[in-house]
């Protein structure tokens, strides 16, 4: 029988203190030991659980610590957005009587472009400085790596550069600098994923990029062309038209976010667009080739469109390449992901796997919640299955969107009886103040028993505003339960009461 999932460690490194994990100065002979592949947040959190279960814990990285998810997607990305986020901030300030545009005057830097051709003295205090942008975004990235690093080493977890695989169900074999094979009576397997790619539009690392390799641009794409509107696309799309690139954003289906809330998605195009974005849909780009000072990409109909730079945002493929998985028995699905059930087991004993090299849900909370479930069922401490139904998650455009629990389209494809009210926050006071006028609170509820089925934030900072939608979802609140709590007023979050108090359940 399962019982609930311990709470993780704390993400402060000081919260630790109180608790030190065993001494590894001596190695343990008894203890389990627990051999790790791969660094990032599903790694390096089961390597803190399986230490403090008392384990002999190695944790194997190529890359570094913190994985893609810290060196080259989810910090990083989330870093350059924080930026971008500034610049969404200042198109409000006129709204707000704040003058950015001034004519310059002695303390200005006479080298700054005008931003009014008509009034070539007046110049914008506010521009983009793209080398150091991605400097700061580099920094902040391995800052974070080390952070990981440090936070290891304290809790006495040993690691080792270079690429771990299997050598059957319990052994890992170590090609690098240190070639090595480390014993194992656990193993997990945390390796991501790579970004895809198109057959013929190969990155270079200049003009045909990928989303790992936009760090090292030192100027401002001039005309981004983004070949993809899933999450990834949007999210870059939208963080480089408010940095001031032309951007024009190639999506295979009818609308961005195809696969998100249909409002939510609407709502977010008309945003792009009403900022100057291009967005061609209905259109699959085929192709992309570099030109004497650009690109060109070309469309399945034979279109083309050019640019000074292309961003491929197709998707991501599991890193599972050279990992011994066939030859050590591990079944991976027809999409090459590694199978697991809901406690991160693979078809071989003692073998688990963990974040979005099993393809359940590519997200870094669900990673790192994954890597932990892992070793606390692989070292006999209580667990809980991992369950998807309160994963909250966010696309960080602007505004962003959050959501959790079941979809609209999730619902009526279960023909589920359920209520629904959206409140735009152009109603909220609070949103008022801010200048916000895009977006909304929506709720789903049972329609007899009044339980939160799900909901969607679009507002800025949605991801801070979902949480207590999560939690009615998680813990079966009702919409009268949300309704009688407290809110601050003003506040954005008064709406979800709001909203609650509009699906009133009566017997």
């Amino acid at each position: 029988m399962t019982q609930p999932t311990p709470t993780p460690a704390p993400a402060d490194p000081d919260a630790t203190a109180a608790s030190p994990a065993p001494d590894a100065t001596v190695p343990d002979r008894a203890a389990p030991r627990v051999v790790v592949v791969g660094g990032g947040p599903g790694g390096y959190e089961a390597a803190l659980v399986a230490r403090r279960l008392g384990a002999d814990v190695t944790v194997v990285e190529r890359a570094g610590l913190g994985g893609a998810a810290v060196l080259t997607d989810v910090v990083p990305s989330k870093t350059l957005i924080a930026t971008a986020e500034w610049m969404t901030i200042a198109e409000r300030a006129p709204d707000l009587g704040i003058r950015l545009d001034v004519p310059a005057g002695p303390g200005d830097d006479e080298a700054a472009p005008p931003t009014d051709a008509d009034d070539p003295g007046r110049r914008r205090r506010h521009s983009i400085d793209m080398a150091a942008v991605n400097a700061r975004v580099r920094e902040l990235a391995l800052a974070q790596s080390r952070d990981i690093r440090t936070r290891l080493e304290r809790e006495g977890v040993r690691t080792v550069i270079g690429h771990g695989r299997l050598d059957g169900p319990d052994r890992v074999r170590v090609d690098g600098d240190d070639p090595q094979v480390l014993d194992a009576d656990v193993v997990l397997l945390a390796t991501g994923a790579t970004p895809r790619t198109l057959p013929d539009a190969q990155p270079d690392g200049e003009r045909i990029l990928t989303w790992t390799q936009l760090y090292h641009l030192d100027a401002l794409p001039e005309r981004l062309i983004v070949v993809g509107s899933g999450v990834t696309g949007a999210e870059f799309a939208g963080a480089y038209v408010s940095l001031g690139s032309q951007v024009v954003l190639v999506s295979s289906r009818d609308r961005v976010l195809p696969g998100e809330d249909a409002d939510a998605a609407g709502m977010l195009e008309d945003v792009f667009r009403s900022r100057g974005m291009e967005v061609v849909g209905r259109s699959r780009a085929q192709a992309a080739r570099r030109t004497a000072d650009g690109v060109v990409v070309t469309l399945a109909d034979g279109r083309e469109i050019e640019g000074s730079h292309v961003l491929l945002a197709v998707g991501s493929i599991p890193s599972t390449q050279d990992l011994g998985l066939a030859e050590s028995g591990v079944r991976t699905t027809p999409s090459g992901h590694i199978e697991v059930d809901r406690v991160s087991r693979t078809s071989v004993r003692g073998v688990y796997a963990a974040g979005d090299v099993t393809g359940v849900l590519p997200l870094a909370s669900v990673a790192a919640m994954q890597g932990r479930i892992a070793m606390s069922h692989a070292l006999g401490d209580a667990v809980a299955p991992l369950k998807v139904k309160g994963v909250a998650a966010n696309i960080f455009t602007a505004p962003e969107i959050a959501t959790v629990g079941l979809s609209e389209e999730a619902l009526e494809e279960r023909s589920a009886h359920y209520v629904t009210h959206t409140l735009p926050l152009a109603r909220n006071p609070r949103a008022k103040m801010l200048g916000v006028r895009d977006g909304f609170v929506k709720l789903f509820a049972h329609s007899t028993a009044g339980t939160v089925l799900g909901g969607v934030v679009v507002a800025p900072r949605a991801s801070e505003l979902i949480f207590p939608i999560t939690l009615a979802v998680s813990h079966s609140l009702t919409v009268d339960d949300v309704a009688s709590a407290f809110t601050v007023y003003p506040s954005l979050s008064g709406s979800i009461a709001e909203v609650a108090r509009v699906l009133h359940h009566t017997e």
